[in-house]
């Protein structure tokens, strides 16, 4: 049974209070969106407090290239990646000792906010010692399901490697995606929402012995369930200047009409029903999503209070936001025996469900 050994979350240097990224769109889009005081009230009522960017708020008051972001978004997802992979594989919360970077096997990168070929992984290797014969498994364009559906495929690489030592990391730089000139409510929802954030996991498989400090835990079975043609749902439209966010209203309601059955059906075919999780780490993709996760689940709030809070200070980050979730139920509420239930939807629609038991 593969194992989530250690994790590390990565803040990025620009904090922004929700209401001074509101006077800041305000500024951009003044005079531009008709019933424009309406529209920022989502702001407001979105849960959030504060996010954090890799850029200050001052760079959007100015126009920037495809180009000139995109290049930013490799150097910074590249330096982002080194922190949270050092800092994982060193974490002493986790850790009786340091993992050295050359005895890990494979390394799953996931992100959506940029293009690069080679990817990420390739250029953190020219910075941090690992094998010359490591496995690289990019995975781009998964979006908000990035970090659920990561630590999947570090599963499946697991079970057919049982020696294995996976590192999945999530890096998203969703500020330098932000388009000031797109006056669609998508954008507006985006501005409100979105955030930069960076998270890297160390999954292991079942003939690995490391010393931890505290229960882990167990990938018990994962789950995949894809939506047809549902490709407007959430997404990119990629122009001339860059990437902008599609985002459907609808998600809500997807999440009661479609998830819900098809947890029920994941947690069935393992002798459980929702009332029997301990813990419930679902990736926050607003304040409406996580009610939508209640309703839809028969959960009392409280389950998703972890989940609230990591988006009441972070916002939405997508692929790592649901690592920063986990990292708080390892750091503090994980005990042996307990179940949790990870889960993030995303672009395709599609959700990634990840069963986990805690462990000695």
């Amino acid at each position: 049974m593969p194992k989530i050994i250690s994790i590390s979350t990565y803040q990025p240097p620009y904090t922004l209070q929700q209401d001074n990224a509101e006077e800041l769109t305000k500024e951009l889009f003044y005079a531009k969106i008709p019933k424009l005081e309406r529209y920022l009230k989502v702001f407001e009522n979105g849960g959030i407090n504060t996010r954090h960017f890799c850029v200050p708020a001052e760079w959007h008051r100015t126009n920037h290239s495809f180009e000139e972001r995109n290049n930013l978004y490799i150097e910074l997802a590249t330096q982002y990646s080194v922190n949270v992979i050092q800092a994982c594989l060193a974490n002493t919360a986790f850790l009786s000792s340091p993992i050295p970077t050359e005895d890990i096997d494979a390394i799953i990168f996931v992100s959506s906010t940029g293009i690069s070929t080679p990817s990420i992984d390739a250029r953190v290797m020219n910075k941090i010692p690992f094998s010359d014969r490591l496995k690289r498994i990019p995975l781009w364009g998964l979006g908000c399901a990035g970090g659920a559906a990561g630590i999947s495929r570090a599963y499946d690489f697991c079970k057919a490697h049982p020696y294995a030592k996976v590192l999945v990391v999530c890096v998203e730089l969703c500020s330098l995606t932000f388009q000031p000139n797109d006056f669609s409510k998508s954008n507006l929802i985006g501005a409100s929402l979105f955030a930069d954030g960076a998270a890297c996991i160390l999954v292991c498989g079942d003939e690995v012995a490391i010393a931890t400090k505290r229960p882990t835990p167990n990938i018990i079975a994962t789950g995949s369930k894809w939506m047809p043609d549902s490709e407007n749902v959430m997404g990119w439209d990629v122009k001339n200047n860059g990437f902008h966010v599609v985002f459907q209203k609808s998600i809500p309601s997807i999440i009661t009409n479609w998830l819900g059955p098809f947890i029920e059906q994941f947690l069935m075919a393992q002798g459980l029903y929702s009332e029997q999780l301990t813990h419930f780490i679902a990736h926050p993709g607003g304040k409406k999503v996580l009610k939508a996760y209640e309703d839809t689940l028969y959960l009392s709030p409280q389950k998703t209070d972890i989940s609230r809070e990591i988006l009441r200070r972070h916002g939405n980050m997508s692929s790592p936001t649901v690592l920063y979730v986990l990292e708080q139920f390892m750091l503090n509420e994980g005990q042996v025996e307990d179940t949790g239930l990870l889960v993030a939807l995303g672009p395709g629609f599609c959700a990634e469900a990840v069963l986990l038991n805690w462990r000695e």
